[in-house]
């Protein structure tokens, strides 16, 4: 497997997270790029290997992702997952009929050996895809939620119960344990800048970070967070809910907090250049595709 040391590096997860790797991209080229990318959320579902982050990078980058669902492949059905249902499978996350084709192509590379960094480099160079991805750590890492209503997988959490229930802590199960995938380490050292990509920090940073050796990479690396907020407010998912229920104010001075002594700089949007003293400022909403390469090219210019 062949890693290169690229001038930007991307901690990331989500489609916030996949956003922003794909404006980078536009803006600075996609061979500058390297993301790497959370692996906490990854669960089985019928005897597949589903790692949804990787998968929304990937299918982002692609230009397969499915913009107004935010999740899985444009244009999808679900033939397989509904006969699957009528045979007693379980159906509460749902995998589309081109998506499972991935899976299935990377079920039988784990199964063959390949170590999920290599057949997620594999899959990337046949769907065309220059940007280096590599998963956070090729060893099984688990994002799980205290709630009121006991201990939750994160996927069990988020998809199967509508992330209704508030959360009252967050661990990452295995992380003590695991390694950093090949490449992970040396990306982050060779980078001149680190970005911490507008993902869930809780759900989708922390899980990288927890795995030993990458926050020490970061150490005396300029590494840059990009606001997941908005007027304190996320584009999509749960977060303003949970930094509240975590003890953090949910705004852009809550995310500098929660980034405290690792993040050298945030970048916020123009509507909260003033709530944080010190930020970079500029346009970080980036729904639109079309809006994407501009974003990269205002935050490149940002932290210049």
């Amino acid at each position: 497997m062949s890693i290169q040391t690229r001038p930007y590096a991307v901690l990331c997860g989500g489609l916030g997270g996949s956003r922003f790797v794909d404006a980078l991209a536009r803006a600075a080229g996609h061979e500058q790029v390297t993301a790497i990318v959370n692996v906490g959320d990854d669960v089985e579902i019928l005897g597949l290997y589903v790692s949804p982050d990787l998968d929304t990078v990937l299918y982002t980058l692609a230009g397969l992702l499915d913009e107004e669902r935010g999740w899985g492949v444009r244009d999808e059905t679900t033939n397989a997952l509904e006969a699957a249902g009528r045979l007693g499978g379980e159906t509460w996350f749902t995998l589309g009929d081109r998506d499972i084709g991935l899976h299935l192509v990377r079920a039988r590379l784990l199964r063959e050996g390949v170590p999920l960094s290599e057949a997620t480099q594999r899959l990337a160079g046949k769907l065309g895809v220059a940007v280096q991805l590599l998963p956070a750590s090729d060893d099984p890492v688990g994002t799980f939620l205290a709630t009121p209503e006991g201990e939750l997988d994160f996927q069990t959490w988020f998809v199967r119960r509508r992330h209704a229930d508030e959360v009252t802590a967050v661990r990452y199960e295995g992380a003590e344990d695991a390694r950093p995938a090949p490449g992970v380490l040396e990306a982050i050292v060779g980078a001149e800048v680190v970005f911490l990509a507008p993902s869930n920090p809780f759900v989708s940073i922390r899980p990288i970070l927890a795995v030993p050796g990458i926050r020490e990479a970061l150490a005396g690396k300029r590494v840059v967070a990009i606001s997941p907020l908005v007027a304190g407010e996320a584009l999509r998912g749960p977060l303003a809910e949970m930094m509240a229920s975590l003890g953090f104010e949910p705004g852009v001075r809550g995310i500098a907090a929660v980034y405290e002594g690792i993040a050298t700089e945030v970048v916020v949007d123009p509507v909260d250049a003033g709530e944080l003293p010190g930020a970079l400022v500029a346009p970080i909403v980036m729904v639109a595709p079309e809006s994407r390469a501009e974003v990269g090219r205002a935050v490149l210019e940002a932290v210049r």
